[in-house]
């Protein structure tokens, strides 16, 4: 029995730390998922084709394409359509980019 629940708790932090989670700065006011983020540092969270945003208790949700490049992106970059819209996030350290928008359906 003793085994079976430490096996359980072993399986239950691997399912639990399966969500990537990284935290980006948005220099201007930005939309994701059709909420308007101020400037500041924000925490995500990619959870297969979802991304969370967590600002404080607000939580805004993003369904989003996520692509795999062959080079790391030496910086985390946010690139935008028109001023605000906010259409891909280039994750820095990691070959990870995130389609927002003409990209992926967004939701809220």
């Amino acid at each position: 029995m003793k085994k079976f629940v430490i096996a359980f708790a072993t399986v239950a932090l691997a399912v639990a730390s399966a969500a990537e989670k990284r935290t980006i700065t948005l220099f201007t006011p930005s939309v994701i998922g059709g909420q308007e983020l101020k400037p500041g540092d924000y925490r995500l969270e990619i959870d297969g084709n979802k991304l969370s945003i967590k600002d404080g208790k607000r939580v805004i949700e993003a369904d989003v394409k996520v692509e795999n490049e062959a080079k790391k992106f030496d910086s985390t970059a946010v690139r935008y359509a028109g001023e605000k819209q906010v259409t891909e996030i280039r994750l820095g350290g990691t070959t990870t980019k995130l389609l927002l928008g003409s990209g992926a359906s967004n939701a809220n």
